[in-house]
């Protein structure tokens, strides 16, 4: 048995050791990106074909040359055999275009099919938590993906990265050790002292035109042990409920923005039940084994109570929608089809129809902190990117026609 000495001095060792440890994944994760993203060791989007900026926007791809042919709008890129690249900025700057000639002829309807943007007086923020307290469920994958597919349509999209373990932000360049110094993440427009700071101060542009980020990294646990104290002291009640919080940060940049994606951690505290009573609407990640499910139903039994306790305290807990998305879901393994068929069969139409695939294209473009959206086609077999592809598309469809119908846009 070892000594009391002994024993001080191993748990020094091991905690020195994985300190070593965290530093040297630290500097080794920087030195990948700068290869990845150098000179400027910031991402950068892909430019997108004529073709793809043309489905995006919604017209042909004759009708894009001929602007491009008038002088109408941004000038695309050039490439080999006079091949048409455009940015997403260019892109929304043609949607912009077209939506005021739109106008100028009286047809709204047409302005707002290029121009998505909600109408503040009568449609309010659309805020989605991208929920599950299992790890591993999905959720990073889906909500940063969602975020990019909002902003590829047009909306004007904020991605908040709620998890203390940062993997959306990964996802989205930042490297959090490196790239954040303190009060940088949705805690510094949250806590209870002098030092928070007004979201807009805290929200960052990407490389995503229409898309802007609040990232996170370890403070936001400071929100679990400071919210206690002041639930202890009362001291809660002078700017409002712990549960508050978040929907406030967020009403004060709303008019900024059409809709909000929130990565909620993996785990029932304090700030995903805040992002919960924030949100307008929830996407529960599950992944079809047996483990997760039963996981779930605890998850759904623990957020039901915990909900019902926020509600009795004067929170407002009504949302456009609840939906289950099943995730790495592999349609030739027969359990899972059993699970899925089992969800399907209890929650109807509370399960998406479109399931998210399990794809190779999405973790291999993980491996280079991109999503399938950034890497392109060209990095993958054909049929490999077209099915990943296909299914991403089809779920954030799904989920976007929602957003629309809770608007009132039955189209």
């Amino acid at each position: 048995m070892l000594d009391s000495a002994t024993q001080t001095a191993e748990a020094s060792a091991a905690d020195e050791r994985i300190a070593a440890d965290a530093a040297l994944l630290s500097d080794q994760l920087r030195v990948l990106r700068e290869r990845l993203f150098a000179p400027a060791e910031s991402k950068v989007l892909r430019t997108f074909s004529s073709g793809e900026a043309a489905k995006l926007i919604g017209v042909s791809d004759g009708y894009l040359r001929q602007l491009s042919i008038a002088g109408e709008g941004p000038q695309p890129e050039t490439g080999a055999g006079g091949r048409r690249y455009y940015s997403l900025q260019d892109i929304n700057a043609l949607r912009q275009h077209l939506a005021n000639q739109a106008l100028a002829k009286g047809n709204i309807a047409k302005a707002r099919s290029y121009v998505k943007w909600r109408d503040p007086e009568h449609e309010h923020l659309q805020v989605i938590a991208v929920t599950n307290f299992k790890g591993g469920s999905g959720k990073t994958t889906t909500s940063t993906h969602l975020a990019q597919h909002l902003a590829l349509e047009g909306y004007r999209v904020l991605a908040v990265d709620l998890d203390p373990q940062a993997s959306m932000s990964a996802l989205l360049g930042y490297q959090p050790e490196v790239d954040l110094t303190g009060n940088d993440t949705l805690y510094g427009a949250i806590r209870y002292d002098e030092e928070r700071r007004p979201l807009s101060e805290i929200i960052r542009k990407t490389y995503f035109d229409g898309l802007d980020f609040v990232p996170g990294n370890l403070e936001l646990h400071e929100f679990e042990h400071t919210t206690p104290r002041m639930l202890a002291t009362r001291q809660d009640d002078t700017e409002g409920f712990f549960f508050a919080r978040i929907q406030t940060a967020l009403q004060s940049v709303a008019d900024d923005y059409d809709i909000v994606v929130i990565d909620c951690p993996p785990q029932l505290g304090f700030l995903t039940l805040s992002a919960l009573c924030a949100a307008t609407s929830v996407i529960v990640t599950v992944h079809p084994q047996m483990l997760d499910v039963a996981s779930m139903s605890q998850f759904l039994y623990m957020t039901a109570d915990l909900l019902s306790v926020v509600r009795s305290a004067g929170g407002t807990l009504n949302f456009d929608f609840l939906r289950y998305l099943i995730t790495r879901y592999e349609p030739n393994d027969g359990p899972q089809t059993q699970i899925v068929g089992f969800l399907r069969s209890q929650f109807g139409e509370r399960v998406l129809t479109a399931p998210m695939v399990k794809s190779t294209a999405i973790s291999d473009a993980g491996l280079t902190k991109q999503t399938l959206y950034e890497v392109g086609r060209d990095n993958f077999t054909r049929s490999t990117y077209d099915r990943a592809m296909e299914a991403l598309t089809a779920v954030n469809q799904e989920i976007e026609q929602l957003v629309r119908e809770a608007w009132g846009r039955g189209e």
